[in-house]
This record gives structure tokens, C-alpha cells and sequence, in this order.
């Protein structure tokens, strides 16, 4: 689940809808239960995009059979990638068509960006491709073929066995681009300054947040009305079932991580006999009544929780950072750079200034890996002994341009602010937030900052899908987990681990870490095993700590 880290302008975890809809041919029966069952049960709706939600997802699944089956015959011209691309001569890149709205599988098309990097071993080892989304939403996976050579591990080990295949999903990338705003506007609205974020907010600051979310969410609806409404993790699923087609697949191996991890898991309800392998790493709670806005709530608090952690630590190596014996000390010195930030004294060689926002989104790394942690100290160390310089290089703007923020901002609110439980009303959000950041100031309002495009939101919006299986509808699935992930809190994991029935679910016992996958040796070999040779461990299996970080 995306974060207010990659948030640029918002602050931080296309599709046209037509009311009459021709006559589709009738629905075999196993697409028809997967087309109609599987939404969460919710009071009656009016029609959405022209038509009863019962008809429209019945139409939805028969536009998707139609999409992959015209994606298999027409297949995928593997060519040079574009330089834009950045990937070695090894990979390859094609695209494939989807409809915009499957409900309309005859009308509006787009195309979808994919890249991919042979398997390196044996033809009679080879197993096909690997597809990975590695979560947002707004992120892509075109660099997922370098995995082999840029990460090795477990990663080069089944590259020998696996097709590695990325691709852009629908609005991202190379695949359609969305943009509420052009660059030239995002770029004035972009937060390249010093920007406030208040600990205890005022009404002003209220109105602020308030004022720019609403002008995103304007700025979407004027340009690209009813077409915000095609970006749900359903319609990111059917995409992935036209992929597995045009890649001339019976079954899908996929992995996905954070974000990546939901839409796995959508997938295998929305299209359980089409599941091979599926590996779901650091797992959104899939909860209808949690998508999305009770999921952010949560993740505020768990990144407290992991803060307080990280400011412990420092504290426990005062001989080495010397900010002081306790976790208090360590938070002075972090409120004084917040404070010197916000004065815009931050300075860094090239000019560049941060304010806390800024400083906020560097150190949001402390609750993603405890990797982080030293390269956190440090700067903040250095900042103590009257050196800024470093904590101003992680309080500068990132290295994204004003197009590519412009499209991940889009993308993550296009696909969250479409589906779920998202308050209209400001008090409600007010409410919540300020009972949360009282425990839990950490990250609560750039949180909020990030989300609250959603309680303006024009679009279409959808209920998510009630993520289950029975007994016998899937093969085995592999769930990966760590007990103190802020991102996508541990509780998610057993929550997807009950939904879907016969899945494995093994957990990395005590570590700091989102993305499971690559980073300890233990879980990889369950990775490797489950990939390779179809074995889990059972129905749960632990896994001890990554090495704690050294100062």
C-alpha cells in the first residue's frame, strides 16, 4: 500500500462509463458466480456507469472474457524497449490492448507497457513468465527483469526458471498516462519549498488541506470526468487476466508486493481458476470495511509504532550517534531540525531547501526497513553537532520530474479514492485523525494529506471486492509477511490468510521490514521452494529476523 513517502504534490501510501451498454452474449455459468458473488454485500445502489452494479459486474466478466481472448489471439510483439525505459539489450518490451471499461469490451482501448527478460537457465527447466506489481497504486514494474542481475539472491535463482515480466498498469507509465494536472501546473503546486506540517493542526491549517484537496480532485474531474471511475483494483485484475492471455498462459504466476498484494488477492477471487503460482508479500488487510480509509488509519498508528522503535534504537546507541541515552532525546533533536526546516535553514551545496513536510517524507523510511535506520541517525547526528547538509539532502525534493509525480499522484488517488469507504465530511476525518495523532503524531496528517483528495472525489465509485475463497478453489498461495511492517500491518496477513482458503502464510518474526521477499534468507527459501516446486510449508511457517541494523 502506497504512502505519504512517494506522495510529492498532495503531500505524502479513463475511462468512460456509457449508460447504454450493447447486448453482450450470455454468461457461462462459473464466469456469471464470479461476476455477481464476490462484492461485499452492501444496501441497494443506484445504477453506476448507466446500469444496476448486478448487470454492470455481470457484463464486466463477460467483457473480460472477450478482452483476453482477442489478447491471446493477437499475442505480444516483443521489440527494443524505448530508451526512456533505461533497460539493457536483454530485455525486451511489447504492449498489450485492454478495454477501458470492461463492460464496454468494444469500446475505448488503451494499451498496457510490458517488459520482459527471458529465463536464463535450461529450456527444460523453464516454467514461463513471472508477472510482479510491486504496489503503489502508481508504481510500475518495467524494471523487473533487472531483478536478477541488480538485486541476484533468490531473485537470479528464478530468473533461471522464469520469464521475468514487468508492465505499467492502466493510467501509469508508458500505458496511458494519467494526469490530473499538466506538468506545468503540477510544477507550480509542487512542494519544491520549504512546506509546513503542523503537529497539533490549527484551522488554518484544516482549511489548507481541505483547499488543496479539493482542487485536486476538481482538477481530475475536469479532466477526465467519468473515466476516473475505471481505475479499480477490479479492473487492475482483469488487466492482469488479459495479460496472462496474451502471454498464452492457462494459469498466472505472479508476485505482488504491498498494493500489489490487494490486487493478487482481488485476482484470485475474481479469477480462481486461472491462478498458478501467486505470492502475496506484505499484505493489505483486504476487509471491505477497511478499503481504504480504515487501512490508513492503521497504518498511522503502525507508524508510530515503528518510530518510537527507531528513536529507541538511536537512544540505544548513543556511543556511536551520541543524541542521548533515551528515545526522548533523540525526539528533541528531530523537533529542532523540524523546527530549523521550517525556518528554511535547511540548507544544502546545490541551494535546495525542505521543510518538515519534506523532512517528514525522508525519515517515513524508519517504519519501511530498519536498513534505514543508520543513514537516519547519521543525519540526524550530524545535524546535532551543527552540520545540516545531510538531513537537507533527505529533505530535498525527490529526483521524479513534475510529469512523473503529477502521474503516480493521479494514479493513487484515481485507484483508491474509486473504491470503498471514503467520509464526505470533513469532521469525520478531523475527528478520527486527531484521536489518532494524540498517540500517534508521527505521520497522522501528511497521512490525511495524501488521502483527502478522495473525500471531494467526482468519479465513479465502486464497492470493493469481498476477497474469499471456498475450499478447493485455489491452488496452494504463498503469503509473505513481517510482524512490524508499518505499511501494510501484520493483521493484514492473517486477515488474507483466512479469505483465502488452503493459502500459507510465512512471517518474518521481529524485523523492521516491508517487502519480505529478497531480504531474508529463510523466508526466500520458502519463495524459492513454492516457485520452483509448487511446496509450501504447510499452513503457516516462521521465519527468525533479518540481521538487526548496525550502527
Amino acid at each position: 500500500m502506497r504512502s505519504v513517502a512517494i506522495h510529492g504534490t498532495l503531500g505524502a501510501l479513463v475511462l468512460t462509463a456509457v449508460a447504454v451498454i450493447p447486448a453482450a452474449p450470455a454468461i457461462p455459468n462459473a464466469l456469471a458466480r464470479t461476476a455477481v458473488s464476490r462484492t461485499s454485500p452492501a444496501p441497494a445502489a443506484p445504477a453506476t456507469g448507466g446500469l444496476p452494479l448486478p448487470m454492470r459486474e455481470a457484463r464486466e466478466a463477460v467483457g473480460a472474457a472477450r478482452a483476453a481472448e482477442a489478447a491471446s489471439a493477437a499475442g505480444i510483439d516483443w521489440t527494443d524497449c524505448p530508451a526512456a525505459d533505461e533497460l539493457p539489450s536483454s530485455a525486451r518490451c511489447g504492449e498489450v490492448t485492454v478495454p477501458v471499461d470492461y463492460a464496454e469490451p468494444d469500446g475505448e482501448k488503451i494499451r498496457l507497457a510490458l517488459s520482459r527478460k527471458r529465463a536464463t537457465g535450461p529450456a527444460g527447466q523453464r516454467k514461463g513468465p513471472l508477472i510482479h506489481n510491486p504496489g503503489g497504486p502508481g508504481a510500475d514494474s518495467m524494471g523487473f527483469p533487472l531483478y536478477g542481475t541488480t538485486r541476484g539472491g533468490v531473485w537470479k535463482k528464478l530468473n533461471r526458471a522464469y520469464d521475468f515480466v514487468g508492465y505499467a498498469p492502466r493510467g501509469t507509465g508508458r500505458s496511458a498516462p494519467l494526469l490530473c494536472r499538466t506538468p506545468d501546473e503540477a510544477e507550480d503546486a509542487a512542494d519544491k519549498g520549504p512546506a509546513r506540517s503542523q503537529r497539533v493542526p490549527s484551522e488554518a491549517f484544516g482549511r489548507e488541506l481541505r483547499g488543496e484537496a479539493a482542487g485536486f480532485a476538481r482538477a481530475c474531474a475536469h479532466r477526465h470526468g467519468a473515466r476516473l471511475g475505471r481505475f479499480t483494483t477490479a479492473d487492475n485484475a482483469r488487466d492482469l487476466d488479459v495479460l496472462r492471455a496474451a502471454l498464452h498462459r492457462e494459469k498466472t504466476a505472479f508476485v505482488g508486493t504491498s498494493y500489489g498484494s490487494y490486487l493478487g488477492a482481488v485476482y484470485a477471487t475474481l479469477f480462481p481458476g486461472r491462478v498458478g503460482r501467486l505470492v502475496l508479500d506484505s499484505v493489505v488487510d483486504p476487509r471491505p470495511g477497511r478499503i481504504w480509509y480504515r487501512d490508513s488509519l492503521a497504518q498511522s498508528r503502525a507508524f508510530q509504532r515503528r518510530w518510537r522503535e527507531f528513536t529507541a534504537w538511536v537512544a540505544e546507541h548513543h556511543s556511536a550517534y551520541g543524541l542521548g541515552p533515551g528515545a526522548r532525546d533523540v525526539q528533541r533533536t528531530f523537533e529542532a531540525a523540524r523546527e530549523r526546516a521550517d525556518r528554511g535553514r535547511l540548507g544544502s551545496p546545490e541551494g535546495r531547501r525542505g521543510g518538515s513536510r519534506q523532512l517528514l517524507r525522508a525519515y517515513l523510511a524508519a517504519g519501511y526497513s530498519g536498513e534505514s535506520w543508520p543513514r537516519l541517525a547519521a543525519a540526524l547526528a550530524r545535524f546535532h553537532d551543527g552540520d545540516p547538509r545531510p538531513l537537507a539532502e533527505l529533505a530535498a525534493p525527490g529526483t521524479l520530474s513534475a510529469a512523473q509525480q503529477e502521474n503516480a499522484d493521479s494514479v493513487y488517488s484515481a485507484v483508491q479514492c474509486s473504491e470503498g469507504h471514503w467520509p464526505r465530511d470533513w469532521s469525520r476525518w478531523n475527528r478520527d485523525n486527531t484521536a489518532i495523532s494524540g498517540g500517534a503524531p508521527f505521520q497522522t496528517w501528511e497521512t490525511v494529506r495524501a488521502n483527502l483528495p478522495c473525500a471531494y472525489w467526482k468519479g465513479r465509485r465502486s464497492r470493493p471486492v469481498d476477497v474469499r475463497t471456498a475450499p478447493g478453489e485455489l491452488p496452494p498461495v504463498l503469503l509473505l509477511a513481517s510482524t512490524r511492517d508499518a505499511a501494510t500491518p501484520y493483521e493484514g496477513a492473517l486477515e488474507t490468510w483466512k479469505r483465502l482458503s488452503g493459502s500459507s502464510l510465512v512471517t518474518e518474526r521481529g524485523a523492521v521490514a516491508h517487502g519480505v521477499a529478497g531480504g531474508n534468507a529463510c523466508a526466500d527459501r520458502h519463495l524459492a521452494a513454492y516457485l520452483l516446486k509448487g511446496r509450501t510449508p504447510g499452513r503457516a511457517a516462521d521465519c527468525p529476523a533479518r540481521p538487526a541494523p548496525r550502527p
